[in-house]
């Protein structure tokens, strides 16, 4: 099987991970991913990305020329990109720039033009109810119109191009497993004592950007409320909010069980998560309709859940987009906004260790199950075969 990727999200070697291992399922699979061969993540003010080409046996990252170098709808590759697909001529073709994309739109021009014969696909996660206006509506109908299979990162994502008329093959799964060899449950003794954690104290974990739409504050007026408790809160994270949240924390009485962490590599999360004895993501819903389409933001996915599963913690989430369906039964969800049903989700775990340990098994068995890049891999594999049996 011979399957093409376009996206500027591979740019970065650590996402390549399911597709490099998807390359080394079977011996006669063969992986190409394309990638912007300059690319400025973040906007014109950030630094210009020079990606490199990489070779690991049936496995490629090949940067091509590209139009559009920070604009993931514009992006589109330059002439070598024929030469290239005439060359492979890939089975799928998978463009993972989103519904209204150029890039998409091209690929499937050329596969059509060079009588080539994939399978178009791809992916998105984008979950709120849009409509297209003219002149990107018709780009959306040509794209849909000539799509074999829907990657969507989310429930929500496949529910909404369905309302768009999509009505054939759909596979939900996020974009990006997790590494079970990097988050993996491991003990810190020595990193607790170096943050003043004392073995007794229950440690109430969060991991992701301080702003408002996390939720950060709900969890703080939380805590708050189980102050007959031993525990300390620990955020793992940078932004916008982090002053906000020092002066709540002090209107609270909670300075003292507050540990802000910063700045932390990749490879460092998992030992500040291995300190937890339960991550919470209490994300918030925060769009509103204009024009029959909504502005603003819900949750796509929850990576930090699979991370934090994979580490044996158990986790507490709010009901705001996809994480009742990546929790399932194997934690907690309540009520987003809501901090006193967050309090008796915390209260529960704190109470009933072998109910947190139950659930701690659970989220750890569904990661190994659905999460890695290695389940991840599998069931797109599983996924291809589906879309070339059915020509």
């Amino acid at each position: 099987m011979k399957i093409l990727v376009a996206s500027h999200t591979y740019i970065v070697d650590l996402n390549c991970e399911k597709f490099r291992t998807l390359a080394n399922l079977e011996p006669n699979i063969e992986v190409i991913i394309v990638v912007p061969k300059q690319w400025r993540p973040g906007g014109v003010q950030n630094k210009l990305i020079e990606t490199k080409p990489r070779t690991e046996g049936n496995f490629k990252v090949i940067p091509l020329s590209n139009f559009s170098k920070n604009n993931q709808g514009l992006l589109t590759f330059g002439l070598e990109i024929i030469s290239l697909l005439q060359e492979f001529k890939p089975q799928i073709i998978q463009v993972e720039q989103g519904v209204k994309s150029f890039a998409y739109a091209q690929l499937i021009t050329l596969n059509r033009g060079l009588n080539l014969k994939a399978k178009n696909l791809f992916f998105t996660w984008w979950n709120l109810p849009y409509a297209s206006k003219f002149p990107i509506a018709l780009l959306e109908q040509y794209n849909l119109k000539n799509t074999d299979g829907l990657v969507a990162g989310n429930q929500d994502a496949a529910d909404i191009l369905q309302d768009h008329g999509y009505n054939k093959a759909v596979q939900v799964m996020p974009q990006l497993g997790v590494d079970e060899t990097l988050f993996s449950p491991q003990k810190q003794p020595e990193l607790a004592n170096e943050l003043g954690i004392k073995p007794e104290e229950f440690v109430i974990g969060f991991v992701g950007r301080f702003v408002t739409e996390k939720g950060i504050l709900t969890l703080l007026k939380s805590v708050a409320k189980l102050s007959h408790y031993s525990w300390k809160l620990l955020l793992l994270g940078r932004g916008e909010l982090k002053e906000t949240i020092l002066n709540q924390a002090q209107e609270l009485g909670l300075k003292d069980r507050l540990i802000i962490i910063e700045s932390v590599p990749h490879a460092q999360v998992p030992r500040y998560i291995n300190l937890m004895n339960v991550l919470v993501l209490p994300s918030e819903t925060t769009y509103e309709f204009k024009t029959l389409t909504a502005v603003g933001w819900k949750e796509q996915f929850g990576h930090v859940l699979i991370e934090a599963m994979a580490c044996k913690v158990p986790v507490i989430g709010s009901n705001s987009g996809e994480i009742p369906n990546v929790i399932e039964d194997a934690g907690l969800i309540f009520p987003e906004g809501d901090d006193h049903a967050l309090q008796v989700c915390l209260t529960q775990l704190i109470e009933k260790p072998q109910l947190a340990q139950e659930l701690a098994e659970k989220g750890y068995q569904r990661v190994l199950e659905k999460y890695t890049n290695k389940a991840l891999a599998q069931q797109l594999l599983i996924f291809y075969q589906k879309l070339l049996q059915s020509s």
